[in-house]
């Protein structure tokens, strides 16, 4: 079993698996960024630190132990901009806690949890104490999700313990005890097999999350339109207004009632031609001119909604009252 030493890092490989030992701070940032991409290493130990990595790389694929004390791991743009490949890197969290930060995400892992981050955006890893974690790197078109899909996922819990985490999560963890395996075709094999594991899992996650953003945008649009019936009256009801009232932009809003096959100013409008088609037909309110029905739901122009009244129902609205 040969040992080396670069850099003060101790280093020795058993078969295909290379184990590096570092025994200070400086030898360990050295260490991970070798290992990883460039990374920008904070620890409040410096001479007392000690890391140990072990890895297995297939390929493109590598798959990395790492046992540390607790430290900080960030990922800068400008370390990005010396970078040429693009690279996600998934971590299982095997002891310890850790905290993972990117896209304006913060997801907190225990033992069990998975989570993943894209090395072409900046990004921070913290474990506050003793921590193992499981680290797979592999190349952006490995997967058959485009980037822009698992970056939806970045910095999102996937527990261990739910869903098909309770699944994958254990097959994940003997990969981390049993590296040694990893060799021959059948290691790769294996290996290949976890990242489609891996996608399988991101697929799940995005169809979960479609699913309930679908939910969340359903009870929004019925909350809108209950906001819009009750503000018919108003001249002055538009898409800007609504959209502050419901505290999103009215970007938000357009897309909402174009995924229900409709646009904001057509839904307006069609609900005060219904509100206006019932008035004119309601005894009750015969003595009341056109003009005052037309003004009582938001109609300011008589000739304009005489007009859009006739097209919709095909009567002007004098003669569909007396109709």
């Amino acid at each position: 079993m040969p040992a080396t030493t670069v850099r003060g890092v101790r280093a020795k490989q058993s078969g295909d698996v290379q184990t590096a030992v570092a025994n200070n701070f400086s030898q360990w940032h050295h260490l991970v960024s070798e290992s990883f991409v460039p990374l920008e290493v904070r620890s409040d130990k410096l001479q007392d630190f000690s890391g140990v990595l072990r890895s297995r790389v297939l390929d493109e694929l590598s798959i990395v132990e790492v046992t540390a004390q607790g430290h900080q791991v960030l990922r800068t743009p400008a370390l990005i901009e010396r970078s040429e490949r693009q690279f996600f890197k998934l971590n299982l969290q095997l002891s310890g806690h850790g905290i993972l930060i990117q896209d304006n995400r913060e997801a907190a892992l225990r033992p069990g949890d998975i989570a993943v981050y894209d090395t072409h955006r900046p990004y921070t890893l913290a474990f506050e104490e003793d921590f193992r974690t499981l680290v797979v790197m592999f190349p952006h078109d490995i997967l058959d999700l485009s980037p822009d899909e698992v970056g939806q996922l970045t910095a999102v819990r996937m527990a261990g313990d739910q869903g098909l985490g309770r699944m994958i999560s254990p097959f994940m963890m003997q990969l981390a005890e049993n590296l040694e395996v990893l060799t021959g075709p059948s290691g790769h094999r294996l290996a290949h097999n976890a990242v489609d594991l891996i996608a399988t899992m991101f697929d799940n996650e995005l169809s979960t999350r479609r699913s309930t953003e679908e939910g969340r945008h359903s009870e929004l649009l019925v909350r809108i339109r209950q906001y819009i019936e009750a503000h018919l009256g108003d001249p002055g009801l538009a898409p800007s207004n609504i959209a502050a009232a419901h505290y999103i932009s009215t970007r938000q809003l357009h897309n909402i009632f174009h995924n229900a096959d409709a646009t904001v100013a057509t839904w307006i409008r069609a609900r005060r031609l219904e509100h206006c088609r019932r008035d004119l037909r309601d005894p009750i309110l015969a003595d009341r001119s056109v003009g005052t029905i037309a003004n009582r739901w938001g109609f300011v122009d008589a000739a304009h909604f005489s007009r859009i009244f006739r097209n919709a129902y095909g009567q002007t609205p004098s003669a569909y009252r007396l109709g």
